[in-house]
């Protein structure tokens, strides 16, 4: 195996079956796909918490469904709310705010936490998950975009484990599974290119929120659904990469494969290539990692490779989608502007979703913040999230 991240131990966990398993984000595209997993395999998986944030009527459903021990949402205010809405006969343990994900994560009780929210808010969570030697399943890829030298750090001492859920992520873990470092060349991520795929400039100076929303392969979140078209998405997974397997830049290259059937590559010094396909469907690689190192049956349409025919390839256009290119000067820079790229895109994604700018100030909003950021040490959560917060506050002013 590469340098990767953490151990792969799990034996040493002395998990049984049923595996207990705290949802951060259970509301979301990933956290909807994996209850799909689970209620598919109820006897082998128990939802032990679940988290949202405002989807209450979501939420509630879940919880109503697989009675959880534990909930958490946003605030106290929809603490009220969630109880309201629960059978009066179901009473779980209700928390709150970022103290209360990070109280899940920590659960003695918690075989496997899922780490599933969007954004930068999901890192506390995750680094408590890492702090109390956890199996995590990591969706949240700001986590390791934010601190992945101290989610590095943290996981050689608290022998947590780290399964990588973002599709891209687990093929490459998949692929390199039982190779050396010195046998690989390169990990190559594949992209879809996204709704804008083949356009020009002028077509971009004027798509609307719709128009970026709509993504040809995958159901996501509003959020991802914006970084998949300016290829933000793929930026991050690039840091994302670096610091789950222990890459250097050099070694990642991107292919867009509008198909989304393989779901990413590792070239070998031998010329050879091994890659991971599917249909386009997170069912996949969530299963593969909540049932690790084994797999299990899923109730999807198998892959025709017949019916689809051809599989292509092509460069990304980094002229086009300059977010890419910014995504790669962050990591050269440091980890602090890796902070300031994070923080400065979920501000733009922001603004461009309540249609406050336009498609193609994204990148120049984030542009803009990486020039104007002097670098700083990065060593603890709290220096991660003033750097995030002044950022953002930044960013917003750089629109008023």
């Amino acid at each position: 195996m590469i340098d990767y991240i953490s151990s792969l131990d799990i034996t040493a966990k002395k998990i049984t079956w049923p595996r207990s398993v705290v949802l951060l984000g259970s509301t979301g595209s990933i956290g909807t796909s994996t209850l799909k997993v689970i209620e598919r395999h109820n006897e082998s998986f128990k939802v032990l918490g679940l988290a949202g944030a405002r989807n209450i009527e979501l939420l509630a459903r879940q919880a109503s469904r697989f009675r959880p021990k534990y909930v958490a949402v946003l605030n106290n205010e929809l603490v009220v709310k969630l109880k309201e809405l629960l059978p009066p006969e179901y009473n779980p343990h209700i928390l709150s705010g970022q103290d209360g994900y990070v109280q899940l994560a920590k659960l003695p009780e918690a075989d496997f936490v899922l780490s599933a929210m969007v954004g930068a808010a999901g890192l506390a969570p995750t680094m408590a998950a890492a702090e109390s030697g956890k199996v995590i399943l990591l969706a949240n890829k700001e986590s390791l975009v934010l601190a992945g030298n101290l989610i590095r750090k943290i996981s050689q001492t608290s022998q947590c484990i780290i399964l990588p859920v973002d599709s891209e992520h687990n093929a490459i873990f998949q692929a390199l599974a039982g190779h050396s470092t010195q046998e690989v060349d390169k990990i190559i991520l594949t992209a879809s290119g996204g709704p804008f795929r083949g356009k020009n400039k002028e077509f971009l100076q004027n798509v609307t929120k719709k128009q970026a929303l709509a993504h040809p392969n995958w159901s996501m979140g509003a959020k991802i659904s914006i970084d998949s078209a300016t290829m933000m998405n793929k930026g991050l997974e690039i840091i994302e990469a670096h610091h789950l397997f222990g890459v250097d830049l050099e070694q990642i290259d991107v292919l867009v494969h509008p198909q989304s059937i393989v779901h990413s590559l590792v070239a070998y010094r031998d010329g050879s290539f091994l890659a991971h396909l599917g249909i386009p469907d997170m069912q996949i690689p969530i299963a593969y990692c909540l049932a690790y190192p084994d797999r299990v049956r899923l109730d999807l349409q198998p892959l025709d490779l017949a019916q689809i025919g051809t599989l292509t390839f092509e460069p990304p256009d980094e002229n086009l989608f300059p977010c890419l290119g910014l995504a790669k000067k962050a990591l050269m820079a440091g980890p602090s502007y890796a902070v300031v790229l994070n923080a400065a895109n979920e501000v733009a994604v922001e603004l461009f979703l309540q249609e406050k700018i336009e498609f193609l100030h994204i990148p120049k909003l984030i542009s803009r913040a990486l020039d104007q950021h002097q670098g700083q040490k990065i060593d603890s959560l709290q220096g991660i999230m003033d750097l995030d917060l002044r950022t953002r506050k930044l960013v917003k002013n750089m629109v008023t």
